[in-house]
């Protein structure tokens, strides 16, 4: 009465059993977490300032008692971000998200978390700040490295794109394709009234003005 039951239990604890043991759960991924030690802030420094890196450009930071914010703007110019975060000495664990400028869809954005470790290594040498983020809820495994600049103030503000940066790139082509007729049409009517038989020239004159200038023409955008 019971061997139908029982057996089908064993089957799946013998399926079962294997896979908790190496730890095979569907979307069981471990969080990477960052290995930089907490300590004392250094003498003379604090977060507050600005910060620059070859590849993420200038990073703003702004500090009220242990509270952090900032942004930058990458070298590159086409990505901006933002990270908020609390400080506990010399280091600062923090959350961010950085946008693509111009961009729209799933790939536009992306955030994280990450840790910052501030430093000098030697006394009168600029301050430096060693960094690890990732992506989702891991603090790492990619690199920031960045150098305090000792005379500017921040201004978070600065870096965000302004309102024609932050518009959707594209279009554009029937402005200019426009454009190339109405200066081959003024020509026409201008030659239309001259006297003589030159009529054929100017108009082949007029076809070659109406032509856009090299590099502009369909499927160009300005930078």
């Amino acid at each position: 009465m019971f061997s139908r039951p029982l057996a089908k239990m064993s089957l799946v604890l013998s399926l079962c059993l294997p896979l908790a043991a190496m730890g095979c759960g569907a979307g069981d991924k471990e969080v990477k977490h960052s290995t930089l030690k907490p300590g004392e802030m250094p003498m003379g420094g604090k977060w507050s300032g600005v910060y620059y890196s070859q590849v993420y450009g200038y990073l703003h930071l702004t500090e009220q008692g242990n509270a952090v914010t900032g942004a930058w703007r990458n070298t590159a110019g086409d990505k901006w971000g933002e990270l908020a975060g609390e400080a506990d000495g010399r280091i600062l664990k923090y959350e961010w998200s950085e946008h693509t400028i111009g961009a729209i869809g799933a790939g536009a954005d992306r955030s994280g978390k990450g840790v910052f470790l501030y430093s000098i290594p030697k006394e009168n040498e600029p301050h430096v700040i060693k960094g690890e983020w990732g992506l989702g809820e891991n603090e790492c495994c990619g690199h920031w490295e960045a150098v305090k600049q000792m005379n500017m103030e921040p201004d978070p503000k600065s870096v965000r794109p302004d309102e024609i940066e932050g518009r959707v790139s594209g279009g554009g082509w029937d402005d200019e394709e426009g454009g190339g007729e109405g200066e081959g049409d003024s020509g026409g009517d201008e030659d239309s009234g001259d006297e003589g038989g030159d009529s054929d020239s100017d108009k082949g004159s007029d076809e070659k003005g109406s032509e856009p200038p090299s590099g502009e023409g369909p499927g160009y955008e300005p930078l």
